[in-house]
């Protein structure tokens, strides 16, 4: 079997999954003792964390920002990242599922494409900033 080399940005995509695996499960454990708006943002912290830790080690080994920096703009990329996540589970669970009739798994559906969304914002942040060479 032959080793198909992954570049960067597919690398990210992986250690991402990962980190949205993260973040989409323990909303559910949030769940049980928050709402909905307070259990998204709990979650993206606990998926934010490891993103950054995944990222280091094995998306952005290159990198020669001081720790501090990185994890200072780590943070300012992942606060648009979950205001975006936030903004788009809230307005489809509030405004667009009921106005359109979808009520099946509406919360779940809303998380999972909220957290989707800031992928590409979030991969150019981390690289320009977050990670620089």
């Amino acid at each position: 079997m032959k080793f198909i080399p992954l570049n960067q940005f597919n690398t990210f995509l992986l250690t991402g999954g990962l980190a949205a695996s993260v973040n989409f499960i323990s909303r559910f454990l949030f769940e049980i003792w928050f709402s909905f708006s307070t259990s998204v943002i709990l979650a993206y912290i606990c998926g934010m964390i490891t993103a950054y830790f995944l990222a280091k080690i094995y998306v952005f080994r290159d990198s020669v920002q001081t720790k501090f920096k990185s994890i200072f703009f780590f943070v300012c990329v992942n606060l648009f990242a979950v205001t975006q996540t936030w903004l788009i589970s809230m307005g489809l669970v509030i405004k667009i599922f009921p106005y359109i009739g979808f009520n099946i798994f509406e919360k779940e559906v809303a998380h999972a494409i909220g957290i989707v969304i800031p992928v590409f914002t979030s991969y150019f942040g981390h690289k320009r900033w977050s990670f620089s060479k």
